[in-house]
């Protein structure tokens, strides 16, 4: 190191989503001069909002569950944990529109009951099932309750496969394990690894009767991710640099680093990269990986969201999860977005687009106008006031089978350099959950690193 003394050791974050604002918020917290550079012109990643006429816009719709307590951390670090409620009770709408005798509601639920007894009650009323498919059901997730989602040979094999062997059905997989795994996963059962299916299923079903409770933003994401993000940085004391791409990452004589920007470099002690794969292997000094090639193996997974706005309430639910139908799940944005009058704006957010997500917009309002109207009564016949699209093509890493091994940890070669991001091996998918942990564990590595002691605000994200 260059001598400085722990008390006044520097810190450079890279990357102002969520992990990099986790790490930055955790290492001023520490007691350290931290500076936060972001290329954006603002905080939050890729879960953020932007202005769309007189509406405030999120790109995506965000979840997340009672069981992710790094995110539930986060929340309340910002102060916004009153703005992204949680659900008392579990408790999902499923439209079935593809059964011959007409389309038919049915409803996830829990109650206080223990583990696993608190799904029995919700799995025998659920209605898109079989009685035979929901005893198979409770046979595998039984099994799942023994997996160990670290194990490797569970990473190289496909949920589906998995699915299949416990005897589940085709039906089976897609009325129920797909209706979560695709949301949680971004990807079918045949391409998502059953490691990450096993973490999801376990941690969300398995750990504690309140565990799979959604929570979601009741106001635009940014006033979370950025606004109040950015408020509880400076509050911190860290220095916050936006529209500052990190262009170089080199060791200097004195053994600290220098960071670059297009004109400025900074001076750091540790230095925190969290930014999207493709671009930390860009910046990662040589010898840093032992193979950084794989970075470029992780490959993106796509999210889309159509966005309609309709001249009247059309929906009376919050939300809703949609079965026989291309609709997965849709929410109701009127609140959150501003939206004045009597209309209503609902999202529809679509995971593993592949093979939508690079459809012109007048496509996609042909395909998704009527299913809304064949899903929801009420919109035969309501004006449409604005129908717009977003897509982001690089949503999530693809969870595909034998990923684990692509993942690095936080840990580098080089002195004083750590990986954050919702990509690196945090054992969780893609979520807003993945990536405040691995901040976590950026930090973590980091304070160890320095000598200093520290406290573990959340020992699960360890």
């Amino acid at each position: 190191m260059s001598g400085r003394s722990p008390a006044n050791s520097r810190a450079v974050v890279v990357g102002g989503g969520l992990a990099g604002v986790t790490a930055a918020l955790r290492l001023a917290d520490a007691g350290l001069d931290v500076k936060l550079l972001e290329g954006r012109p603002r905080l939050g990643g890729l879960a953020f909002s932007f202005r769309r006429g007189d509406l405030s816009v999120d790109n995506g719709q965000h979840v997340y569950l009672r069981c992710c307590t790094a995110y539930r951390w986060f929340l309340d670090r910002i102060e916004g944990a009153h703005l992204a409620p949680l659900q008392d009770r579990l408790d999902v709408p499923v439209l079935d529109v593809g059964r011959a005798a007409g389309p038919r509601l049915g409803r996830l639920r829990r109650t206080a009951l223990p583990v696993p007894l608190h799904l029995a009650g919700g799995l025998a009323a659920y209605p898109h099932i079989s009685l035979a498919e929901k005893a198979g059901v409770a046979r595998a997730a039984l099994a799942l309750g023994r997996l160990d989602p670290a194990d490797p040979a569970l990473d190289g094999i496909d949920f589906a496969t998995w699915l299949r062997r416990q005897g589940q059905s085709q039906r089976t997989i897609e009325a129920l394990w797909d209706l979560v795994g695709v949301a949680t996963l971004n990807a079918t059962a045949p391409n998502a690894s059953a490691a990450l299916a096993a973490k999801v299923f376990r941690t969300g079903l398995l750990s504690e009767p309140g565990a799979a409770d959604i929570g979601w933003a009741a106001v635009p994401l940014g006033d979370l991710h950025d606004t109040l993000a950015r408020k509880a940085l400076e509050s911190a004391g860290v220095e916050i640099h936006l529209r500052s791409r990190v262009d170089s990452l080199t060791r200097t004589e004195d053994g600290r680093w220098s960071v670059g920007t297009d004109g400025e470099r900074f001076a750091a002690d540790t230095v925190v990269l969290a930014v999207p794969q493709g671009e930390t292997h860009r910046l990662l000094p040589d010898g840093a990986l032992d193979d950084p090639g794989r970075l470029l193996e992780l490959t993106d997974a796509p999210i889309l969201n159509v966005h309609v706005v309709y001249d009247r309430k059309v929906l009376r639910r919050p939300f809703f999860a949609a079965l026989g139908s291309p609709v997965q799940w849709v929410f109701d944005r009127t609140a959150s977005s501003g939206l004045q009058g009597h209309g209503q704006y609902l999202a529809v957010s679509q995971s593993a687009a592949q093979d939508e997500i690079d459809l012109p917009v007048a496509e996609l309002r042909r395909r998704y106008v009527p299913e809304l109207e064949r899903l929801l009564p009420a919109a035969r016949g309501a004006g449409i006031r604005d129908f717009f699209v977003t897509r982001e093509r690089t949503a999530t890493f693809a969870p595909t089978p034998g990923v684990g091994r692509l993942r690095p940890g936080t840990h580098t070669r080089a002195p004083g350099l750590h990986l954050a991001g919702a990509w690196t091996a945090t054992g969780w998918p893609a979520t807003m959950e993945g990536a405040v942990r691995s901040g976590f564990t950026a930090v973590d590595a980091a304070l160890e690193a320095l000598g200093r002691p520290h406290e573990h605000p959340l020992q699960e994200a360890a």
